[in-house]
């Protein structure tokens, strides 16, 4: 991509936002850290000068914005830990751990799933997006589970078009804050780039994609429902955004209300407990624990589970010893 320059005149009802929320707003698909080093670096001016993220817009003031071409980086191979659930000439399957970024970006260079994955074998530098190679599907950093990488381009395509076409089959286990109307259900809002710092993703429609998410309570403790989870969409961050859109967020995830908002909200009696419980797991309880899927040579139908993570359990076994 060649550097790209983009030019603003603040509108009215624009005047006093920070220059980095209106940046972010009027440039669409960059997080607000990016922009925040494009105004550090000189990159970002108003009327010709330089200033800084939280300076605050005028009207009918001119905004530059110069996004450099970016710079060309080594996908390094690392001898990182693989759970490895199963594996041919065409594809792996793997349990990614919590904590575990899938593919390099701007600041994770190393460290990554893809990282690992050229360590054990070099197969996935010959094909593939650039800095992406053999990954078909991802999960969040802090979401743990299976995901199935391609090892072909043949694998690839045909992978790919399973996940496109909701073929694949993809389902999840979550703890959610509280307690649902319904034993089971459906979540249909659209999703779409917050308008409030354009980084996270919210129920909105501006700008947005359908997205629609069904649950199945399985268990019902004082403080938080144990769900199944299955997306007929695939939208980044989806379960995290529906669940907290209907004021349950995922259990852990403060990213969208499922930690200290969510303790804050609730009677004295029950923050206590409520903190003590997210002492057993510091991220989002949500795990991709069943993936199936037609092989893309032998057309037989794949299926494999994956056993909730060390600290899911622990989370279940504190609810399990607390009173209802």
């Amino acid at each position: 991509m060649a550097e790209e320059k983009h030019s603003f005149k603040v509108p009215e009802e624009e005047e006093g936002r920070r220059l980095d929320h209106f940046c972010v707003k009027f440039t669409d698909k960059i997080s607000r850290t990016y922009i925040q080093e494009l105004i550090k670096s000189g990159n970002v001016l108003v009327n010709s000068r330089k200033r800084k993220p939280h300076y605050r817009v005028r009207a009918a003031e001119l905004v530059e914005v110069t996004i450099p071409e970016p710079r060309e980086f080594e996908l390094l191979a690392e001898s990182l830990p693989l759970d490895i659930v199963y594996e041919d000439q065409d594809l792996l399957v793997v349990n990614k751990p919590a904590g575990m970024v899938v593919h390099p970006a701007c600041g994770h260079r190393s460290g990554t799933l893809v990282n690992a994955l050229l360590a054990h074998t070099e197969e996935f530098l010959a094909f593939g997006v650039k800095g992406r190679p053999g990954i078909v599907h991802r999960l969040d950093k802090d979401t743990s589970g299976l995901l199935v990488v391609a090892k072909n381009e043949k694998s690839m395509l045909d992978l790919g078009e399973q996940i496109q076409s909701r073929s694949a089959v993809r389902k999840y286990l979550a703890l959610v804050c509280g307690h649902l109307p319904d034993d089971c259900g459906t979540i249909e809002f659209p999703i779409g780039r917050s308008p409030k710092d354009g980084k996270t993703m919210a129920v909105t429609y501006a700008k947005s994609r359908e997205a629609s998410t069904t649950y199945e309570v399985k268990r019902i403790f004082s403080l938080c429902d144990f769900v199944e989870v299955s997306l007929k969409t695939g939208r980044t961050h989806q379960i995290r955004v529906h669940f907290s859109f209907i004021g349950h967020p995922v259990l852990g995830d403060p990213t969208y209300g499922g930690r200290q908002k969510w303790v804050k909200s609730l009677p004295g009696d029950e923050r206590k407990e409520a903190n003590r419980l997210l002492k057993q797991i510091d991220r989002q309880a949500l795990h991709a624990y069943y993936l199936s899927f037609t092989h893309p040579t032998t057309k037989e139908t794949l299926e494999f589970r994956a056993d909730l993570p060390e600290d899911m359990k622990m989370a279940l076994q504190f609810l399990e010893a607390a009173p209802l």
